[in-house]
């Protein structure tokens, strides 16, 4: 009974943390989360959706895919979200897809199917220029030298799981 339940309450788990992100020139952003209070560590890369934007999105609009890295277990999932804001980014999750292009619509429906993730973003802090490039040097030294601006920020994140995406790996792979 005990172990039914728990199961439960791990996929309905929502990590709660700050997120610094550094959004490239590129329309890429690559960053980490750290969940609060544990201190654990996810790496965030993301790359912008080529797509034509809906008429009635404003010019800020734009779709990222989102990968979440679990470093410890060397997993990662992807979820696609709708960014808003230039500079000061806000993530949220895309409610839904029509109005898109069906490669888009197809991208977002594989990833939601059968896992929801969930994620919101919300920038606080916006560092830009020799703030930006001093925190990527410290934090993030594989983009320095890129022009970035850096995003620091709540963030959740809920509907992680891991290991089942490990399962289904393993699921895929025997037959």
């Amino acid at each position: 009974m005990g172990k039914g339940k728990k199961g439960e309450e791990e996929e309905e788990e929502i990590m709660e943390g700050i997120a610094s992100i550094a959004l490239l020139p590129s329309g890429s952003i690559s960053g980490h989360f750290i969940k609060l209070p544990e201190s654990c560590c996810y790496g965030l890369h993301g790359t912008e959706l080529d797509c034509e934007r809906e008429c009635s999105r404003g010019e800020d609009y734009r779709l990222i895919k989102l990968s979440i890295i679990d470093y410890v277990s060397k997993r990662e999932q992807t979820v696609v979200v709708e960014c808003r804001g230039h500079d000061a980014a806000r993530f949220q999750n895309i409610d839904h897809a029509h109005g898109w292009e069906a490669d888009v619509v197809g991208v977002v429906e594989q990833k939601h199917g059968k896992q929801k993730v969930s994620v919101s973003f919300e920038c606080e802090t916006l560092k830009a220029e020799d703030a930006a490039e001093e925190h990527i040097r410290k934090y993030m030294p594989n983009v320095a030298g890129l022009d970035a601006v850096v995003n620091v920020g709540p963030m959740k994140i809920s509907g992680l799981n891991f290991e089942a995406d490990a399962n289904q790996e393993e699921t895929e792979d025997a037959t």
